[in-house]
């Protein structure tokens, strides 16, 4: 990835932080962590993964269908924060990978391994 797009990719993922914190819904429950952020080389599209702290199923799909009901809202917070060619078209993606390493972490923390060699 260019040096452009990193710098690009890191201004909307902390500008979309800021913008998070600003939303005021209350079906929004959980704190939203934005884990990664791809914008399209020409600036018509991106992805934002997020993760949530141990939420249900329900939390999930209502904070992103929430996310995507405010995108036009995110959107003008995102133009007045950063200067781009465009603002993109925004696609709220849940990260899974957050949950998987804390399973992960779980199950070796279960595990019954000897100590000594």
């Amino acid at each position: 990835m260019s040096n452009r797009m990193e710098r690009a990719n890191s201004q909307v993922q902390k500008s979309l932080s800021q913008i998070f914190q600003k939303l005021n819904d209350p079906r929004l429950t959980k704190m939203i962590y934005i884990s990664e952020v791809n914008l399209t080389p020409d600036f018509k599209f991106c992805k934002i993964k997020i993760s949530l702290d141990s939420a249900t199923e329900e939390e999930k799909k209502t904070t992103l269908a929430v996310l995507a009901k405010s995108e036009g809202f995110i959107k003008r917070e995102l133009a007045s924060l950063i200067k781009m060619p465009q603002v993109p078209k925004l696609t709220f993606i849940y990260d899974k990978g957050a949950e998987s390493s804390i399973r992960i972490n779980e199950i070796l923390k279960n595990l019954n391994i000897p100590k000594g060699e």
